[in-house]
């Protein structure tokens, strides 16, 4: 997938995986339609929605690690266009887009992966030094298991030990 062509959902996707110093997991919510992630940007918590492609305030955290922006001006019906630098990333590059947060975040996802990235994974998964590994319903720090109870049915509070 051109990274020229993200929009949306895969948008904010690919720009939280960009973030790998800051998310350590990704979650979908509302059936799929919406990034969330967990994670901590300079002592800031973050554990929810993730939408930088609509919210400035998301957004934020990518124009935060720019060192060098330039931004042409956006003529009639011409796309918004920006040249970026940012911390971290492997060269100078250039982002279009409807608007110049999505130039912005274009830019930033191409400084890290290049002019293709691969297709959404819908799934929940772990960030780790830039790699997503999937972890279905538990969580990054491991797994949550039921001690076993032979004798306990779900719901039993059981007497307290003596």
């Amino acid at each position: 997938m051109n990274v020229a062509d993200l929009n949306g959902v895969a948008l904010d996707y690919w720009v939280a995986r960009s973030l790998h110093d800051f998310v350590r997991e990704i979650y979908f919510t509302d059936s799929g339609e919406i990034v969330s992630i967990r994670g901590n940007d300079r002592g800031r918590p973050w554990d929810g929605r993730f939408t930088p492609s609509t919210s400035w305030e998301a957004a934020a955290t990518v124009l935060e690690r720019v060192q060098r922006l330039e931004v042409s001006e956006r003529a009639d019906g011409d796309a918004a266009r920006c040249t970026a630098q940012f911390k971290g990333g492997h060269r100078t590059v250039e982002g279009r887009g409807d608007s110049l947060r999505v130039a912005l975040l274009r830019a930033f996802v191409a400084s890290c992966f290049g002019d293709s990235v691969d297709e959404v994974l819908h799934e929940s998964q772990a960030l780790a030094a830039g790699r997503a590994q999937s972890i279905g319903e538990q969580t990054v720090g491991g797994f949550v298991e039921d001690v076993p109870s032979p004798d306990g049915r779900i719901g039993d509070i059981q007497s307290p030990p003596r």
